[in-house]
């Protein structure tokens, strides 16, 4: 399965958690429901899956696994610049 770049998967996020806070504040107007509609569709489908609640722990768990593997890869290259 291909997997979405984890800059991207971070944008969408970012974007549905800022609609969902627009959406709050306004009146949902339907141009904010349109985006809105448009970037569950697109999470969904990019996450490969049907529901938005997945679509978002599935987002979340591949950013945490990138952050992770990244952490771990700075710590290995300081450790292996610190010993030399």
């Amino acid at each position: 399965m291909l997997l979405a770049h984890p800059a991207v998967l971070r944008e969408l996020v970012a974007r549905y958690e800022s609609l969902c806070t627009a959406s709050q504040e306004l009146a949902l107007a339907p141009d904010l429901k349109r985006r809105l509609d448009d970037v569950t569709y697109t999470l969904c489908v990019t996450t490969g899956t049907r529901h938005l609640d997945q679509a978002l722990a599935a987002a979340r768990a591949r950013l945490a696994a990138t952050t992770t593997v990244a952490s771990a890869a700075v710590a290995t290259a300081t450790a292996a610049v610190t010993a030399t």
